[in-house]
């Protein structure tokens, strides 16, 4: 169907161009009964601004910031961690007249083809990036184009882009340190991708951590985040005759599954095995046992990001912005290694 336009008000209404013009932009030059017919006809027909047109009309501007998260759609409608976090961003942006684009890619490249399409056709203001990864080509791309950009994550690696970041090595050293005391001296975490910047981070702290503990043995198996590698690399940790009795999963869905798991081979939870999931959401807690998890504020930092970026786009210079790091909340899931 085609898309009405200005000229289609006019013919319906009875009225010029250029008073469906002055009508729709709020500006004067027709009486207040004509102006309230024009809307009210261009509402029935389902007319919207085109992003150049309304770029022109506010100053370079199209009242919408875009967000690409590259991870499979199946698996993005399961994953508290964006769900959460994009509930963040639209709340910030909920009254402020600015939109969330959103868009789902499967492929690193098609992200950047993204924003360059967007930058082109002039659909958002600016961006939101997020899973930095290891010489990433997205910050390169993103400053070619001139999108005003916030980077969840950094700040090393990112140029001079504004961020937006967390400690990663903190929570991890807490949990490392906690699962010790409890008796445990053979760790495994179950993580993300490697090529994630805070993938080397945690894993680096975990390290670390397990050697001042006096940890005998931990290692570190590589997932995408998925309830199907949770299981997957679960089942094959359980069963290995040097089971680890403690896991640490970077996600609370891979750690839901992992606790299926310990459940279908009879190895009870916490007395054998304790869990710890990351990001906490409502999932941690309607479980049983219920999974001791490493919290963060994710909608707090969903709108902590939409705000930069708006301040950004209006041409305020904005400082990198640490937030604080997660915290270990103990539950049912953990607990002394009695056999």
């Amino acid at each position: 169907m085609r898309r009405p336009t200005i000229v289609d008000i006019a013919k319906a209404a009875g009225v010029s161009k250029g008073s469906v013009s002055y009508a729709l932009n709020g500006r004067p030059g027709v009486s207040d009964e004509t102006r309230k017919r024009i809307l009210a006809i261009a509402h029935d027909l389902g007319w919207a601004p085109s992003s150049p047109a309304r770029a022109l009309s506010s100053g370079g501007r199209v009242g919408a910031i875009g967000l690409v998260i590259d991870r499979p759609a199946h698996v993005l409608g399961v994953e508290p961690f964006f769900m959460q976090l994009v509930s963040g961003i639209e709340a910030e942006l909920t009254g402020s007249g600015v939109d969330l684009l959103l868009q789902v890619t499967e492929e690193h490249q098609a992200e950047v083809a993204a924003y360059r399409r967007w930058a082109a056709e002039q659909r958002v203001d600016g961006v939101i990036i997020v899973d930095v990864r290891t010489e990433d080509p997205r910050f390169e791309a993103v400053q070619k184009t001139f999108l005003p950009t916030v980077v969840l994550g950094g700040p090393e690696g990112i140029g001079s882009l504004p961020c937006l970041y967390t400690d990663e090595s903190a929570p991890v050293r807490e949990v490392v340190h906690y699962l010790g005391a409890l008796g445990h001296q053979r760790i495994a975490r179950i993580a993300g991708p490697e090529y994630f910047v805070h993938t080397g981070k945690r894993t680096r702290a975990f390290l670390e951590a397990a050697e001042e503990a006096g940890i005998a043995e931990v290692y570190t198996e590589h997932a995408d985040y998925t309830g199907e590698a949770g299981t997957r690399i679960t089942r094959r940790l359980l069963t290995r005759t040097d089971r680890p009795t403690a896991l640490v999963y970077d996600n609370d869905l891979m750690a839901v599954a992992g606790l299926g798991v310990a459940r279908e081979l009879g190895v009870d939870v916490p007395s054998q095995l304790s869990i710890v999931a990351w990001d906490d959401s409502t999932l941690c807690g309607l479980v049983r046992p219920a999974l001791t998890a490493v919290v963060r504020d994710v909608v707090s930092y969903g709108r902590e990001a939409a705000r930069m970026l708006v301040k950004v786009v209006s041409g305020e210079r904005v400082q990198n912005k640490e937030i604080s790091a997660g915290e270990l909340q103990p539950r049912a899931s953990t607990g002394l290694l009695l056999s």
